[in-house]
């Protein structure tokens, strides 16, 4: 005996969207307190005075601040040495544009600003 096609009634399904809605998640960074850019340049700042080995002494007082506000959190010097080390930047850049970043100096006096 041979089988009967089964009846298939021709339903058209549509596609259901569910659709959810999209949360757009950027990465917004906290700022930073003054206090803490201000530690961050200095830290950026002697690095590059390192580098390029130069004032000794600046070093070694930048050193010192870094040291000292990590102990007591007053960020007093390193105002102080960023607008030493500012100066010092500007004599280098006379000497050789290319020695000194212009985005370090933008940070130096973002945090000056920011005081």
């Amino acid at each position: 005996m041979a089988k009967k096609p089964a009846k298939t009634a021709a339903v058209k399904k549509t596609a259901v969207k569910k659709s959810t809605p999209v949360k757009k998640t950027t990465a917004v960074k906290p700022k930073a307190p003054a206090a803490h850019q201000i530690e961050k340049v200095n830290e950026d700042v002697l690095k590059k005075l390192q580098e390029l080995n130069v004032e000794q002494a600046l070093q070694a007082d930048i050193e010192w601040c870094l040291g000292s506000y990590r102990n007591d959190n007053n960020p007093a010097g390193l105002y102080v040495m960023a607008e030493r080390a500012l100066q010092v930047f500007a004599f280098e850049l006379t000497k050789d544009p290319k020695s000194v970043p212009t985005k370090l100096i933008k940070d130096i006096e973002k945090a000056l600003k920011n005081k």
